[in-house]
């Protein structure tokens, strides 16, 4: 199911790559539509006539495999064709060239030289030339006939290549990820000077289409929302109450596993400030008992979803004609659950709103946001205009402190954490640090160590400081703090808490890291 059916779209044909989402995403920040499909679903799409442009993923594969089979006839249509690296290689074989192993695999950094011009790099090159990420060890050896040199690397010789009268290009680096220079430019060239498609994706067009989705979905049935106060419940919400108004019921669980004092500002938010039907569930204790002795993160995150679904479903029976549970489930969220298109990329980690839920449920899921990136959420927020303390709020998981206390979860530790995340986000508030970051967070380690306090010996657990930088949640770095604010938040969370008396800060990007411990 697509976002929308009747949007000029560019199509992204999934082979597998990692950095598949990132294309949909640079086609959408530059305000066109993209939607995503496995290469195996592509024949589905040939007659769609919204199509104005195809672009094929990178991926894993290797081009001269039997299990590669994609629809040459998409090569007729007269649409134009972007490939990229493992896309590159495919349409330089269909096409009569030949693609090996080559002698020395590129990943990294890499420079490409300017051979000729084309509308695919205008503007692209500084004096001729370029630095681009490359990740692939096959290269194309001999180019097809009829397809022109447009640029070359000192391992790749033909690192871009185009048939300008077809309008079918093939490039060997990603200029999706954000270390190509210029890497947006070559996206863009593809969209408005090739493909020659408009502007269509915008905030206000994706609220009335997904009003209207929602609408026919749901028709005069019932829905129930679980609300967590997070940016993307909070967008769902909003959204739902446009679209069905008094149909909406948002059920609001306290598991025990928020942050301090959320629950009660949760409350004041959604029913003073945005006058959202809201039904509060405290159930703490029953969440707390059911991760006893609990240690693995895949079975924690199992476990508060299966609850979750419990409890939605058990104060839906006191609302008539309820069908559907509405859940804030974003594009990210799906793609580390599971592969979105069936591709075949690596599940990373179940989301509890996704690989948390369980087979069989009474409700039917209505995610309207799960086709969006993180970014677009808040933009959309803001067209809504959901008020800005909850908009910019940082990033916050379903599952709750859980997942930042790897191993056993115990009320004590419960009690400790959420001290010492109040301290963190406090400080960076105070310092004017919040809003440069994307997501921070403070979590227990389930190790203790010895100090001393008071000239007594302590032993205490490990607070983990994490503070990011990212633009989608796909890709992150750790924010750069100066010492002096590293030593400020470390005296103040081990002489304020009791039960820690070491911190420690997380300098890990992602990948290979996730941003959460588990």
């Amino acid at each position: 199911m697509s976002l929308t059916n009747n949007l000029d779209t560019i199509l992204v044909i999934d082979f597998g790559s990692q950095f598949t989402q990132l294309i949909a995403r640079r086609i959408r920040e530059a305000g066109v539509f993209s939607e995503i499909i496995k290469y195996k679903n592509l024949n589905k799409f040939l007659s769609n006539k919204n199509i104005k442009g195809i672009i094929l993923s990178g991926g894993p594969l290797n081009v001269n495999t039997k299990k590669i089979k994609i629809n040459k006839k998409i090569f007729n249509l007269n649409i134009p064709i972007l490939g990229i690296c493992f896309g590159h290689q495919i349409i330089s074989k269909i096409f009569g060239g030949k693609v090996k192993q080559a002698k020395y695999r590129e990943f990294g950094n890499a420079e490409i030289k300017k051979k000729m011009k084309s509308p695919l790099t205008k503007n692209f090159f500084t004096k001729n030339k370029n630095n681009v990420w490359m990740s692939h060890s096959d290269i194309v050896y001999k180019v097809p006939k009829n397809f022109k040199v447009i640029a070359s690397s000192k391992n790749s010789k033909f690192a871009i290549i185009g048939n300008l009268i077809k309008k079918i290009y093939g490039v060997q680096f990603h200029p999706e990820v954000s270390h190509t220079v210029n890497g947006k430019i070559i996206i863009k060239n593809f969209l408005f000077n090739i493909c020659k498609i408009k502007k269509n994706w915008l905030p206000k067009n994706q609220k009335i289409n997904l009003i209207n989705e929602i609408k026919k979905q749901v028709g005069n049935n019932k829905v129930v929302c679980g609300l967590s106060g997070g940016v993307d419940s909070s967008v769902v919400a909003l959204i739902l109450n446009k679209a069905i108004g008094k149909n909406l019921t948002c059920i609001f669980v306290n598991n025990g596993l928020l942050r301090k004092n959320e629950a009660k500002q949760v409350l004041t938010d959604f029913k003073k400030k945005l006058n959202i039907n809201l039904v509060y569930v405290n159930a703490e204790k029953q969440f707390l008992k059911k991760l006893y002795n609990v240690k693995d993160p895949e079975k924690k995150r199992k476990i508060i979803g299966n609850l979750f679904i419990k409890i939605f479903e058990k104060y839906s029976k006191k609302i008539k004609k309820v069908k559907f549970l509405a859940q804030g489930t974003l594009y990210p969220d799906l793609i580390e659950s599971k592969s979105v298109t069936g591709s075949t990329t690596s599940k990373i980690k179940s989301h509890h709103n996704v690989g948390g839920l369980p087979k069989k449920m009474k409700l039917e899921l209505l995610e309207p946001l799960k086709f969006l990136f993180k970014d677009e959420v808040r933009k959309l927020g803001l067209e809504l205009k959901l008020p800005k303390e909850i908009l910019l709020r940082h990033p916050f998981p379903g599952p709750g402190l859980a997942i930042r206390i790897p191993g056993q979860v115990t009320n004590e530790k419960i009690k400790i954490l959420k001290e010492a995340d109040y301290y963190f986000i406090d400080l960076l508030k105070k310092n004017n640090l919040y809003h440069k970051i994307w997501q921070a967070y403070a979590a227990l380690l389930p190790v203790k160590t010895v100090g001393v306090m008071g000239d007594n010996r302590t032993y205490e657990y490990i607070c983990l400081l994490r503070a990011i930088t990212s633009q989608d949640g796909m890709t992150a770095d750790f924010f750069n703090f100066d010492k002096k604010f590293q030593q400020i938040i470390s005296n103040k969370i081990i002489n304020n808490i009791r039960g820690i008396n070491r911190v420690v800060y997380d300098i890990t990007s992602k990948p290979p890291s996730t941003i959460e411990l588990e």
